[in-house]
């Protein structure tokens, strides 16, 4: 889960990293930011905002405003001293609204509670389609249907449920691209969707479908911890909503 941290007290902000840091419901990254103008040049994307009200220059509300009008999923979460700024959070439909107070074991408990609703949503949601402008034309499909990308041939072949498509792209560009959809990379010609990997035999992966692919012995080490990560934050996941 990827969370932005926009405060201007330093303090609060060293605070809240050692609150993520401990987070135990799902591995999560967290940027931090001094101010909402710095928070709004940033060109990231986020599932969680946690915002103070209360900043000089622009406020929480103002920088909440316009990450909506590009944003109208990231979940806002505002950790302020004031709570008669409640009603304005509204504006913003923010997701949660938690007073920052001198009791930061409670502030603990409750941000924890809202990102596991966070996480509870999200799963909840419908799967994820994608779009790929593909040499075979222009399609749509649920992220979990594509199996892997291969680097073959000066091209990128996409392997689906459905069949395989040609981009005409630079393999490291599709890694960057797919990353925040669980996708990983066991070899450097290679893409795999981490939700279609079934078990890892010596050097290869096994994926659901039966193929087998690469696993090369430079990127092994750093594979294998995102993907145990990827599967205990499904485990973790699965608990919560009684699977």
């Amino acid at each position: 889960m990827k969370i932005a941290v926009c405060d201007d007290e330093k303090v609060i902000l060293h605070k809240l990293e050692q609150i993520l840091s401990e987070y135990q419901s799902q591995p999560v990254q967290a940027v931090f930011f001094e101010s909402g103008e710095s928070l709004l040049e940033s060109e990231e994307n986020f599932d969680v905002m946690i915002l103070d009200i209360d900043m000089e220059g622009m406020n929480g509300i103002q920088a909440a405003e316009q990450i909506r009008r590009r944003d109208k999923k990231v979940r806002i979460i505002y950790l302020t001293n004031y709570a008669d700024y409640s009603l304005f959070a509204f504006k913003v439909h923010a997701f949660a609204y938690i007073l920052k107070n001198e009791n930061w074991d409670q502030v603990k408990k409750e941000l924890y509670k809202q990102l596991d609703e966070v996480i509870f949503y999200l799963e909840k949601e419908p799967a994820q389609e994608l779009e790929f402008l593909t040499e075979q034309g222009h399609i749509v499909l649920p992220c979990r249907e594509i199996f892997y990308f291969e680097y073959q041939n000066r091209k990128v072949r996409m392997v689906t449920g459905q069949g395989y498509y040609d981009l005409k792209k630079k393999i490291t560009d599709v890694a960057s691209e797919m990353k925040k959809w669980d996708f990983g990379v066991p070899h450097k010609s290679f893409v795999v969707n981490l939700y279609q990997i079934r078990s890892i035999k010596g050097n290869d992966l096994c994926l659901s479908d039966g193929t087998l692919l690469p696993l090369s012995g430079k990127k092994a080490a750093g594979f294998r911890k995102e993907l145990n990560q990827y599967l205990v934050q499904r485990i973790n996941v699965g608990r919560k909503n009684g699977v």
